[in-house]
């Protein structure tokens, strides 16, 4: 009888050793930048563990505290944030971001501003650190295509995304039975900052939700705009268009809408952060980005020939060349 129970306590243990070497770690993660509101949120999520909203497989342990001095929703808002993450949540603050990948698993880039995003993507690739970079991906399609360019070369998992790609709202429009998707339009707000492309700021959210629905495949783009409004217009490959209409005044709100040869599909609810936070660890395990370097990249060019085409006067602007002009080789 004792030796029956001595195997199956050794069949047990052996079972409970498989089961927690199957099951994936808890990783570390790292901030770097706490000038926006993200930082709380995401920190929430991944270590609140009994939170409605959480999101398990992380923890926020470390941050980078950065910050603009230039943009006042940057440095009005950095000290309370950083002081919150220290003083709720017990985050480590380093000031060096290569001392900070050395105790962590993963980094999210979360600074508001993406200027210093290159700058702040280079320590963390070169420390080989997986990276998840929050909008906007740089401060220019020249530094969002170098950022790339760096990761694909050290071979180092990198991706960027607006939460708004898995909004349920907006992926049930993405995979309605439509027949054969012939047309997209997408509004939401998109009020700009000067430093920075008119549509990285904010206009990412429903620029995200377009290519969300429509895809890859975006050739040429023309644009105009007023003061209150920027309308932008793409050419898809296959005769389909992309439209997006940029909300700078008035009332805003988000949507998005596909016509397609069989029916038509209409954005009917919101969402948060918590399902691109999944995607977020999951990609830190498996170092498979959700989204992949070329379809960011003719986003963001989507949204820099934007502003080109206002310039030239509603001109069409073509991505391939613009992308081209800003180094990005396939």
């Amino acid at each position: 009888m004792k030796l029956l129970c001595h195997s199956t306590a050794a069949v047990l243990a052996l079972a409970s050793c498989a089961i927690a070497q199957d099951r994936p770690k808890e990783l570390r993660l790292g901030l770097i930048g706490l000038d926006t509101s993200h930082v709380i949120a995401f920190t929430s999520r991944f270590n609140e563990k009994d939170g409605k909203n959480h999101v398990p497989g992380g923890t926020v342990i470390a941050a980078f505290k950065g910050g603009s001095p230039d943009i006042e929703s940057s440095a009005s808002r950095v000290d309370g944030y950083t002081r919150t993450l220290v003083e709720k949540f017990g985050v480590t603050l380093y000031e060096d971001i290569g001392e900070m990948c050395k105790h962590i698993d993963a980094v999210l880039l979360t600074s508001v501003d993406g200027r210093p995003h290159l700058v702040q993507a280079k320590a963390v690739i070169a420390a080989g650190k997986p990276l998840f970079i929050d909008k906007p991906l740089a401060g220019s399609l020249k530094d969002a295509v170098e950022i790339f360019r760096l990761a694909r070369e050290a071979k180092v998992p990198c991706f960027s995304s607006s939460s708004l790609r898995w909004y349920p709202g907006v992926v049930d429009v993405a995979k309605a039975d439509l027949g054969e998707l012939r047309a997209a339009i997408s509004y939401g707000p998109a009020p700009a900052e000067p430093h920075h492309p008119s549509l990285f700021w904010y206009g990412i959210h429903p620029t995200e939700s377009l290519f969300t629905v429509m895809g890859p495949g975006c050739q040429s783009v023309v644009a105009t705009d007023s003061a209150d409004t920027i309308v932008v217009t793409g050419s898809w490959s296959g005769g389909r268009i992309g439209t997006l209409h940029g909300i700078r005044g008035g009332k805003r709100s988000y949507k998005v809408i596909a016509f397609g040869t069989k029916a038509i599909a209409e954005q009917s609810s919101g969402g948060d952060y918590t399902p691109m936070l999944r995607e977020i660890i999951t990609f830190f395990n498996t170092g498979k980005p959700p989204v992949s370097p070329e379809l960011t990249l003719e986003l963001y060019a989507f949204m820099e020939a934007a502003d080109e085409s206002v310039r030239q006067g509603g001109k069409p602007v073509s991505i391939a060349e613009l992308l081209k002009k800003n180094g990005w080789v396939k």
